[in-house]
């Protein structure tokens, strides 16, 4: 199929691809977009025989897959990158249509990001090597890695470009097939990103593309993990989701990958640059309409600067929101969840800084929410606590900078959090204190970078995307040794 006929393929449809061939499935579920409260096409929704078939394609495809030349999985990995590129108008109007993400953002942050992260993982391919032990007298030995074999990757609405990159790139780069399971949400961008590597000359099977009805997605997800070919799982989404896969994958002696988002935050001390402070605060709270895993949603501020800070705050928000529309929130129900949050909050004695809670008649069936910046925030507010994954950002007022690293530790969860202050030394030391993957020093929660490993600890999970730590989570060591 060539890339613009693959491109226009099936528009009213999000199809399945099981061993390189579209699918409608036997039933469909419908999208309906946040963006203009309708439906914008169905998805093709796989059973448990699909699923079946999907891992059994990869299977198949394994052996050949894993004995092509790193030179030549390279050049499919980069001829991906590039069609990724030349449909970026196109893949950001699906990922826009289906999740309400801002289309601007989606094409220069979120379609340019995993552009970039296809092109340093196609570099690295060629980087796999061995080790010669020295060993017993008279005896010789070699260490190599080489791939596992079939890989799950589980994936979220949100982000699903980057999302998508990060669950099969490196792992198709190390030689292993995989099974992508997408969110309905944005079903049909996940189906285009498997299109591109299709269209990018990666052999039929090495790839394959399902979602599912939601009632059928655990189910098939379990099946799918407990399958003998599939030899590990990557997951990105809810803490809640994330414990039953791997308690899952525990139970069938499955490795797994697990990202969990939970909370973020930015600490900002007294001696901050305000104006860089504010700046990284809302760019990593506001960028993808608050869709993102990094995103800055807890904001700790000493309290020497609060006052300061805080009307900085108000007024760049003030001035934002003569110029950028409210955020497109997905669903009804999360619109509900998080106006309850702020109400909850407000009760409590939370102040709303920015935002209001009047409810105001959508046109055409859009949901808007916020944003939300809360302050006067507590430790025991859902607001505080709960994940929103929307418009809300919560601020409280600390007395140290000790106090603010031991609140951000003791949510359990570490994922990113930053930290604003003019004495580098200072930032560093409190970037060792902080148990989170990432620490960024006066920049935004969102700094991503293809040569950053990215992943979180504690609640949050374990395992690495991206660079050489993403690679080798799909890399077995083999060793091999003879009598000279």
């Amino acid at each position: 199929m060539g890339s613009l006929t693959a491109v226009a393929a099936s528009p009213a449809m999000a199809p399945l691809i099981i061993n390189g061939q579209e699918e409608s499935g036997s039933h469909t579920s419908e999208v309906k977009s946040p963006c203009t409260g309708t439906i914008c096409w169905a998805a093709a929704s796989a059973t448990v025989c699909d699923a079946a078939r999907a891992i059994e394609a990869a299977e198949a495809t394994f052996p050949a897959w894993a004995r092509t030349k790193p030179a030549i999985r390279c050049d499919i990995l980069l001829k991906t990158a590039d069609i990724l590129e030349s449909r970026r108008e196109v893949y950001a109007n699906y990922m826009h249509t289906e999740t309400g993400a801002d289309a601007e953002a989606t094409k220069h942050f979120v379609i340019s990001l995993a552009t970039r992260m296809l092109r340093d993982i196609a570099g690295r391919i060629t980087s796999f090597c061995g080790r010669v032990p020295v060993v017993g007298e008279g005896q010789s030995a070699i260490a190599f890695k080489e791939p596992m074999g079939v890989i799950l990757g589980i994936v979220p609405g949100t982000a699903p470009y980057i999302s998508g990159i990060r669950a099969v790139a490196c792992a198709l780069a190390a030689g292993n097939t995989a099974v992508l399971c997408s969110s309905t949400l944005s079903s049909r961008s996940y189906w285009a990103l498997g299109r591109a590597f299709l269209d990018g000359g990666l052999p039929n099977g090495c790839l394959n593309v399902i979602s599912t009805r939601e009632e059928d997605r655990a189910q098939i997800i379990d099946i799918m993990i407990e399958h003998k070919a599939v030899r590990k799982v990557n997951f990105t989404g809810s803490e809640e989701v994330g414990r039953r896969i791997a308690a899952t994958c525990g139970k069938n002696l499955k490795p797994s990958l697990i990202d969990i988002t939970g909370k973020n935050y930015a600490i900002v001390c007294a001696d901050a640059d305000v104006a860089v402070a504010v700046k990284g605060v809302l760019a990593g709270a506001m960028l993808n309409s608050y869709r993102i895993c990094m995103s800055s949603d807890r904001i700790l501020i000493n309290a020497g600067i609060a006052r300061e800070f805080m009307e900085a705050l108000k007024l760049t928000l003030s001035i934002a929101d003569s110029r950028v529309l409210p955020p497109i929130i997905v669903n009804a129900a999360m619109k509900r969840r998080v106006e309850s949050m702020v109400s909850s909050a407000l009760k409590s004695g939370a102040e709303l800084l920015h935002g209001s809670l009047e409810t105001k008649s959508n046109h055409d069936g859009v949901l808007t929410l916020g944003p939300f910046v809360l302050g006067n925030v507590k430790e025991d507010m859902d607001a505080w606590n709960e994940e929103d994954y929307a418009s809300l950002t919560a601020c409280m007022i600390v007395k140290s900078d000790d106090e603010a690293v031991r609140i951000a530790n003791s949510a359990g969860y570490g994922v990113s959090a930053s930290v604003f202050t003019q004495d580098l030394r200072k930032g560093l030391a409190m970037a060792k204190q902080l148990e989170f993957g990432a620490v960024h020093i006066n920049g935004m929660n969102m700094h991503e970078e293809p040569v950053l490993p990215y992943g979180g600890v504690k609640n949050s999970g374990w395992g690495r995307f991206n660079a050489d730590e993403g690679l080798n989570e799909y890399l077995v060591t083999k060793s091999v040794t003879w009598t000279d």
